[in-house]
């Protein structure tokens, strides 16, 4: 079993930077694609980017395109979002999550996700 730990959320103002990691340790998870996802006050959790397992594709949200890159260091089990231009409506919990089977493709769909993080706050002020 994996276990999955975020950092680097926070308070930003609007327009500012973060960058988030996601730790993994357990097991590897470096034939896994993984996602970002996040969830907001009543709403549902939703996709935000993803990334392949051999880290060579990616897939954004259309919210946060352009804005938003993952990555991941597959020899330290890290995946990262690193977050510009931060806008008040990107205030959620973010999740980092693996698939639940190896060498699978991209999803974007949180089923299709069998391993997750506890989340890490992050609050854009306006």
């Amino acid at each position: 079993q994996v276990q999955l730990v975020e950092s680097g959320g926070g308070l930003v103002q609007a327009g500012g930077s973060l960058r988030l990691s996601c730790a993994a340790s357990g097991r590897t998870v470096s034939k896994y694609a993984m996602g970002w996802f996040r969830q907001a006050p009543g709403k549902e959790r939703e996709f935000v980017a993803a990334i392949s397992w051999a880290g060579g594709s990616t897939n954004y949200a259309d919210s946060v395109k352009g804005r938003f890159t993952v990555s991941r260091d597959n020899a330290k089990d890290t995946l990262y979002l690193e977050m510009n231009s931060l806008e008040p409506e990107d205030t959620a919990v973010y999740y980092c999550a693996a698939r639940s089977e190896a060498f699978r493709g991209m999803s974007y769909e949180v089923k299709d996700f069998g391993s997750w993080g506890q989340g890490t706050q992050v609050t854009v002020s306006s």
